[in-house]
């Protein structure tokens, strides 16, 4: 029997409220149970309906999102995927209210471009359901992901010098899972291409730095690498990875045939060209197939890769691409991820 998502949608726009509700209503697996125009709305029509998910726009009159956010997960905690505006202000805002316990967010960048509505529905879909699957994480404090803090073993001679991640979506709340589980000594490098605006890998960046016992930052061009450090590809730029005299540098390319931005594919192709079997690559939740090429090349130089297995994915595309290449070397949940990578450096 079909499991049906019982969905709020929350937007001061009567335009929003209709366009989100008919993208969510043409998936048969949920249904929209009502709407809302402000936060205060959104509370009262919580508390008569009991949705399983929400979703919530951050700038309302009456009541923002934030505030209504805040007085849900205080009072009474459910998934709440925030739409935001793809502004610098709006990413601030969305890694605000991340923190505050929203599930995860989606940007506000709707087009008349059929190609684009129809990814914006899949990613909006996709988010709605896996809050759902994961429902019963509420009633806990949202930040505590569930998994333990690791330490290195100082006798273990570290065998792999660079660690290279690819996510999409549902990737902000996976990379919080694993950078938040590694030691604040990590021994490597870490490189990250996550699927995101560019407005928004700077505050995300500050988000994790936060959460984490090692730095976490937005990459700048020509920067040196440094162990215990992760940096991010900034959400307008494809990162790739260039060795420098006895360094490797952070290098920004402009390069039209990589349709995804930050590409997964090249910052393992060149992680590949320069660390070859001393690499390990990671490819977490995310549609499509960004990182398959890559990650074939660091496996052809003996690199090791680790997949995020389907049931804690969010979207089982770009994981899946790797596992059915039968290039990945584990397939593991998200909990876990971070103790294999401890066990094979």
């Amino acid at each position: 029997m079909l499991t049906v998502t019982r969905v709020l949608v929350v937007d001061d726009s009567i335009v929003m409220r209709k366009v989100i509700s008919r993208m969510l209503s043409q998936d048969a697996g949920i249904t929209v149970i009502g709407t809302a125009s402000n936060g205060r709305e959104a509370i009262e029509r919580i508390e008569e309906l009991h949705p399983d998910v929400v979703t919530m726009d951050v700038e309302m009159p009456v009541m923002s999102g934030i505030e209504a956010l805040k007085e849900i997960m205080a009072k009474n905690p459910l998934p709440v995927i925030v739409l935001s505006a793809l502004t610098k202000d709006g990413a601030q805002i969305t890694m605000e209210a991340l923190e505050m316990g929203a599930s995860d967010f989606v940007t506000k960048d709707f087009s008349n471009c059929a190609a684009v509505l129809e990814e914006k529905q899949r990613e909006l879909v996709a988010k709605v359901k896996d809050a759902a699957r994961n429902r019963a994480r509420f009633g806990h404090k949202r930040t505590e992901i569930g998994h333990k803090q690791l330490s290195m073993d100082s006798t273990v001679r570290v065998r792999r010098e660079i660690l290279a991640v690819g996510a999409s979506t549902g990737g902000p709340p996976a990379l919080q899972s694993v950078l938040s589980s590694l030691p604040a000594d990590f021994p490597a490098p870490i490189v990250i291409a996550q699927h995101m605006p560019k407005l928004f890998t700077e505050s995300f960046s500050k988000r994790l730095n936060s959460l984490c016992r090692i730095e976490v930052k937005e990459a700048e061009e020509k920067e040196r690498l440094r162990p215990g450090v992760a940096f991010i590809a900034p959400g307008d730029s494809h990162m790739a990875l260039r060795r420098r005299g006895r360094d490797v540098v952070v290098e920004f390319v402009d390069d039209r045939k990589y349709i995804y931005r930050p590409s997964v594919d090249l910052l393992m192709s060149s992680t590949a060209q320069v660390y070859e079997g001393k690499s390990i690559g990671v490819i977490l939740t995310g549609m499509g197939n960004d990182g398959l090429a890559g990650l074939r090349e660091l496996k052809a130089k003996a690199g090791f890769i680790i997949a995020q297995d389907e049931e804690t994915c969010v979207v089982y595309g770009m994981p899946k691409a790797v596992v059915s290449a039968k290039i990945a070397d584990a397939v593991l949940p998200i909990n876990k991820i971070a103790e294999e990578i401890i066990r094979v450096l």
